[in-house]
């Protein structure tokens, strides 16, 4: 008789058109179940795994957060980056490839291979909208590289920042399947959104939250946790099964805000940068000349409008200036030191050479978030604030350390995405959207220490892997049929130093930033101004000024021929428009830190409609979009305590950290809350009387009465229904808290909402039975501010 009995064909037989693979075939006659085993028919061979084509290279995908074109060493910059020039000494420095301009939509065309918008990856997950283009959630259609190279029998890992999952699902109810672990990876251990806090972060192993066991002051750091980890996974999974490649993701927080690295490393850039940004640009682009990078006809692209030269600072802010850069150097040679930890464990398991290594410097340019002074509080200037430049002066030697919440001035973003114009979130200027990229592959290609300028996209990286690898974009993933993708292999570049470009046609679009390229031309409009991220009156997208440069002969986007060549101008802004439409551009919003807030944003809201929501004493590590939402409405906080009489310490329930956010906590019995806001302005109510033991209603209520985003509230403590502590607060956090703190019962996790307790070790020492949120209905403020929103059918 015929039985099915599993075989696995050769790997290159398989049919990798189809994942899962299925390696379950029919082999012929094998006799009666009676006589199976009692004959001398041969036993059916073990299933064995999946394994890629003979000769797949591991691969290696490291990429750093908010450095531009011009920061790093081996792109001409002042960032000494020695792994980076090892790597690329021994492959490949591609001098014209584009990112998208900011976060998440980097890192989706990054693991998918197709643009931002075609997978609802528009702005970052915390800015999306119900619109198709900016929903933040990936189709299935479109499956990821990891989920494509562990159905073609590789191991997986991701390390670091992911900002891909919908912050609604970040929550203990999850669901789970956008999370790293959903998304094709076996492995994670880092941080799920926009940025963390380097000395106090909060991360998760898989799904499960953790912090370290380590505090700043015992010498740790987020940077060298997370390579201390992909190290470990590395040589655990080369140990147990050398014969099978692994796919690892490191992506750091470093460079992004907050500017956090020991001391050390910033000494070592004392006084480089005093000369200021206008001398740092001039002293790059000569560096980018002699190293290839830049044709030589280059020239420094106009100035940002709005931005003071160096000259133009008085002493103060010029000292406050210097030592931002030297802070963000060493933050940044810091990371790659580390990096070169994970490269050093490769050589020493002897697979560095047969490792595909893409060295990404960078998901967007330089940030220019700190508005022209800097600041120590990024979400003071993320709400419209500037900060005080006399305040950070007396403070200057704490930028970096725990106290500090650093981002540079704008002059250094422009001179670190040296020589083009503009920054991060300018998706129409290749300061916003050209980076480094680094290939290190010395078994699969002969060239060593080059320089490539065909022109390429982030999309381009899956189906370079794929191509690598020797596997095929897959038709159906997991029964669902996939999207095309819309990347091109740059592999064919590998070893052809002067192949003709295989891509030729690319939108940008970020905020109303737009543009394309064709064929070497260029059409780009800037809508916005990137640290100016909160509403700034109407600006109509038909307003918008577009210009016109031919970058086959101007490299920086330097000479404006919009004037000269109109015709020109015209055909590409209705190519535009065609590219747009093809991937869900449109309809356009210019809108930023508004759409932080989800009932804002029109987003779904996890606690949408309701007006209780009660806790137990265990509830922990809510994000900002899973907490209650308590901004811009009255609300009121109800405890119930067991307490222990005049000992009583510690946090009752908190949201945020040092640089924003509440806290409800007791100092020696006595109950007090904080407001902290933007981490400037911190406002606290003190109880006129102390919790006598046994069981309490502890609570506090705010009543909002702004009629506009963070407007003012008064405050009032009681305990068990008695008015014990009052005040007001002139104003209130206007759209979000913080992006790297949480929502915790019992305890304050990450940094202090205030220095009347230690960070970490702030738990509350008595009994906390249940937590209510009394809720007022939702503030009537957003129409307001939806009104910036254009379907735009023609551009």
């Amino acid at each position: 008789m015929w039985c099915d009995v599993p075989v696995n064909p050769p790997d290159d037989q398989l049919d990798r058109s189809i994942l899962p693979i299925d390696v379950h075939t029919s082999t012929g006659e094998l006799g009666s179940p009676v006589t199976a085993l009692a004959d001398n028919s041969p036993a059916p061979s073990p299933i064995r795994p999946v394994r890629p084509p003979a000769g797949a290279p591991h691969v290696l995908v490291v990429l750093i957060d908010d450095m531009g074109f011009g920061a790093s060493s081996p792109y001409g910059g002042p960032c000494e980056m020695p792994t980076a020039e090892r790597l690329s000494a021994g492959g490949l420095r591609y001098s014209r490839f584009h990112v998208t301009a900011l976060c998440s939509p980097t890192r989706q065309a990054l693991l998918t291979g197709r643009n931002h918008h075609s997978v609802g990856m528009g702005v970052t997950t915390e800015m999306s909208t119900s619109e198709p283009g900016y929903t933040g959630y990936r189709p299935a259609s479109a499956a990821t590289l990891a989920q494509i190279l562990g159905g073609n029998g590789y191991s997986t890992a991701a390390f670091g920042k992911w900002h891909q999952t919908p912050p609604v699902e970040i929550s203990p109810s999850g669901p789970f399947t956008r999370w790293p672990t959903g998304e094709g990876f076996d492995a994670f251990y880092g941080f799920m959104g926009a940025e963390m806090n380097h000395w106090y972060p909060q991360l998760y192993d898989g799904t499960t939250p953790v912090e370290p066991e380590r505090l700043p002051e015992d010498g740790y750091h987020l940077t060298e946790d997370l390579v201390d980890r992909a190290v470990q996974w590395v040589s655990t999974q080369q140990a147990l099964t050398p014969d099978k490649p692994f796919f690892c993701y490191l992506a750091l927080g470093a460079t992004h805000a907050p500017f956090h690295v020991g001391q050390e490393w910033i000494d070592k850039y004392a006084g480089r940068f005093d000369s200021g940004w206008d001398q740092q640009r001039e002293q790059t682009l000569a560096r980018q000349k002699g190293l290839g990078i830049v044709p030589e006809s280059t020239v420094l692209a106009p100035w940002a409008a709005g931005v003071p030269h160096w000259d133009e600072l008085d002493p103060a802010e010029r000292r406050v200036a210097a030592r931002f850069m030297e802070t963000y150097a060493g933050f940044a040679e810091h990371a790659d030191v580390q990096v070169g930890r994970l490269v050093d464990t490769l050589e020493q398991l002897g697979v560095l050479d047969d490792t595909l290594v893409l060295y990404l410097l960078g998901d967007n340019g330089a940030s220019g978030e700190g508005g022209p002074e800097g600041t120590i509080r990024e979400h003071l200037v993320g709400h419209g604030f500037a900060d005080d430049t006399a305040d950070m002066d007396a403070r200057r030697d704490s930028i970096g350390d725990p106290t500090t919440y650093p981002i540079y001035p704008v002059g250094w973003a422009l001179a670190m995405n040296t020589p083009y114009q503009w920054t991060k979130q300018v998706a129409s200027h290749y300061g916003g959207t050209r980076d480094g990229m680094i290939v290190h592959w010395p078994g699969g290609m002969d060239a060593r220490g080059q320089v490539r300028h065909q022109w390429h996209h982030v999309i381009d990286v899956v189906p370079t892997v794929l191509d690598a690898v020797g596997v095929p974009h897959p038709a159906t993933v997991g029964g669902v049929d996939q999207q095309a993708i819309e990347g091109t292999s740059l592999r064919y570049s590998f070893d052809a130093p002067d192949a003709p470009d295989r891509r030729t046609t690319q939108y940008f679009e970020i905020v109303g930033n737009r543009g394309i390229y064709h064929r070497g031309w260029t059409a780009t409009t800037r809508h916005g101004t990137p640290w100016l991220m909160v509403d700034g009156g109407d600006r109509p997208f038909e307003d918008d000024v577009w210009e016109l440069y031919d970058t086959t002969t101007d490299w920086s986007q330097a000479r404006d021929l919009a004037r000269e060549l109109p015709g020109r101008l015209a055909e590409l802004r209705e190519l535009f428009v065609i590219e747009a439409g093809r991937h869900q551009v449109f309809p356009l919003d210019d809108r930023v830190t508004e759409r932080e807030n989800a009932a804002v944003a029109g987003r779904l809201d996890l606690h949408a409609g309701r007006t209780t929501i009660t806790f137990g004493p265990q509830v922990a590590r809510l994000t900002e979009d899973a907490a209650p939402n308590v901004k811009n409405r009255s609300h009121t906080v109800t405890i119930h305590v067991e307490a222990l009489g005049h000992d009583d310490s510690g946090v009752l329930v908190a949201q945020g950290g040092r640089f924003g956010g509440w806290s409800l906590y007791c100092i020696d019995g006595v109950l007090h809350y904080a407001y902290n806001r933007y981490g400037r302005d911190l406002t606290t109510v003190r109880a006129d009387r102390g919790i006598a033991s046994g069981p309490h209603e502890l609570a506090a209520r705010l009543q909002f009465d702004g009629s506009v985003p963070g407007g003012g509230a008064q405050v009032e403590l009681l305990i068990d229904g008695d008015v014990v502590g009052t005040d007001r607060l002139e104003a209130t956090t206007a759209f979000y808290f913080a992006f790297d703190e949480t929502f915790n019962v019992g305890v304050d996790r990450g940094t202090p909402v205030t220095d009347d307790y230690p960070p970490v070790h702030n738990g509350f020492t008595g009994d906390i039975h249940q937590v209510r949120f009394d809720l007022a209905p939702e503030d009537p403020l957003e129409v307001d501010v939806r009104r910036r929103v254009t379907t735009l059918a023609s551009d």
